[in-house]
């Protein structure tokens, strides 16, 4: 897979986000559905318990945990991701802890494409961020 950064303006860096990004060779496309910060529960009514209810950082921190686990899953890394959708329930939290993500994607090297929403309420009402992931192989 080959990438090509797209910057007419160059402020994105410094979110670790390209404006575009031109790529090629992709064999293998990945969606994903949204992650939330969830793990299994077999006790509770809806299989799943919360993570860090209602802390931004927590959840931020066990959300990309979870997108990690399904890039393993298909195969993938976080070097293949080739967009990020981010739904939050408080951007000025989400920034205030966006050195969460930045960390977590600098260390594959790539600046993907993203999107930042402020929704009403996400699934649960306790979860503040839920990510979706595009990658390619």
């Amino acid at each position: 897979m080959q990438r090509e950064s797209i910057n007419p303006w160059d402020w994105g860096l410094k979110w670790n986000m390209d404006q575009g990004e031109i790529v090629s060779g992709v064999e293998r496309h990945l969606r994903c559905s949204g992650q939330i910060a969830v793990k299994p529960d077999a006790d509770s009514e809806l299989g799943i318990a919360i993570v860090a209810p209602g802390e931004m950082r927590g959840q931020m921190e066990y959300v990309l945990g979870n997108i990690d686990a399904v890039l393993e899953e298909a195969g993938m890394s976080r070097e293949n991701i080739l967009r990020l959708h981010f739904f939050t329930t408080d951007i000025d939290a989400f920034l205030q802890n966006y050195d969460v993500y930045a960390n977590w994607i600098t260390t594959a090297g790539i600046r993907p494409p993203q999107s930042l929403l402020e929704v009403n309420r996400l699934v649960l009402p306790e979860l503040m961020v839920e990510i979706e992931v595009t990658a390619g192989a």
